[in-house]
């Protein structure tokens, strides 16, 4: 039975404050899809939705062909990973695993094999008889997915489920949540505002921002070509420089970077572009552009540089690592973004407080 999930005009209040904006979202059978944002831009709140644990105002859930938005949680086949895996302390993984099926009157028999079930699909029926308190932060994640997955569910939903976990355990346990909705085929919906966690995870990426969807598309997708500013200062590291354009050119405010823009009017634009995408170069016919390398940061590989253009301007950059402070430079920008002008980070948040 298929697994599509369709949102369609999903509006979500609390009191006075909407925090859906009568959202509309497909998720394909088998499909690994993240919801991506800062917090509060409503895709926890989405993802209570699609499980039942919230009532949207209004709009549609479907998964497949049954419309859900009314149905109660427990009446849904979804499986929930939480952000604090919400394990029983004085429970063995074993009893915590079918807790769910025990409250449901599962015979015992049935129990016992749909728990060893589920504890072998994430390797980790070796603990059965442990207790919470004798596992690491990654085994105890691993029996939440599994308390998830011993209901069979045919959707799978995770709210930012790696967040407690240090930073190499994360790559880890990434790596296996992919592994095992890939084993399984099963739809999943993926809660977070890690964007190297999304890149790696996802077949598409919904990137949200105070209760809209900006984009879907997939991870190469909405890091390459984002739809908006919001988008690519979001996902990936992002410069970002005010200026004009004239005749199909931008000019930045201060003077110092001038490029290409055939596909827009005159008028202020923002020019978006990345530290990667930044290149030292004096070779002919280029189109190359004066600064001096004010910091440099040693990163292995690389020297993570900011650049200051003749005008005062300054931006990040990926350089060669024997790069250093003092030095100038020609360099050239190999992709950039021009979008309409918007207000900065810095006035949005002045405006938020």
């Amino acid at each position: 039975m298929t697994a599509e999930i369709r949102i369609k005009n999903l509006v979500k209040s609390f009191g006075s404050v909407q925090v859906l904006n009568g959202v509309d979202l497909t998720v394909e059978d088998g499909e690994f899809f993240t919801l991506l944002g800062p917090s509060g831009c409503g895709k926890t709140t989405m993802l209570r939705c699609v499980s039942g644990f919230e009532r949207a105002t209004s709009g549609q859930i479907l998964i497949g062909n049954e419309d859900v938005s009314t149905v109660d949680v427990w009446r849904r086949n979804i499986g929930f990973v939480f952000q604090n895996y919400a394990l029983w302390p004085h429970l063995t993984v074993a009893d915590n695993v079918a807790f769910g099926l025990k409250t449901r009157k599962v015979p015992k028999p049935e129990r016992e094999h749909r728990v060893m079930e589920a504890l072998e699909m994430i390797d980790m029926a070796h603990v059965a008889k442990r207790y919470p308190s004798e596992l690491s932060g990654g085994q105890q994640q691993r029996v939440a997915i599994a308390r998830a997955l011993v209901f069979r569910p045919r959707v799978l939903l995770f709210d930012e489920p790696l967040s407690n976990l240090d930073a190499q355990l994360r790559v880890k346990m990434r790596r296996e949540i992919k592994e095992i909705q890939r084993s399984l085929n099963i739809t999943s919906i993926y809660v977070t505002h890690d964007q190297e966690e999304a890149l790696e995870l996802s077949d598409r990426i919904a990137v949200m921002s105070a209760g809209d969807v900006l984009q879907v598309d997939t991870p190469a997708g909405v890091y390459r070509t984002p739809a908006d500013e919001t988008v690519a200062r979001f996902v990936g590291r992002n410069n970002r420089l005010t200026g004009t354009v004239v005749d199909r050119v931008f000019t930045s405010d201060a003077g110092g970077l001038t490029l290409p823009a055939p596909e827009r009017g005159d008028g202020p634009a923002v020019l978006c572009f990345r530290p990667e995408d930044v290149h030292l170069s004096g070779s002919a016919g280029e189109r190359t552009h004066h600064a001096v390398i004010v910091a440099s940061g040693f990163r292995g590989s690389y020297s993570l540089a900011e650049l200051e253009l003749p005008g005062g301007e300054t931006f990040a950059a990926d350089l060669p690592p024997l790069t250093g402070p003092g030095e100038r430079t020609e360099f050239t920008v190999s992709r950039y973004h021009l979008f309409d002008a918007s207000p900065s980070v810095e006035e949005e948040e002045a405006v938020a407080a």
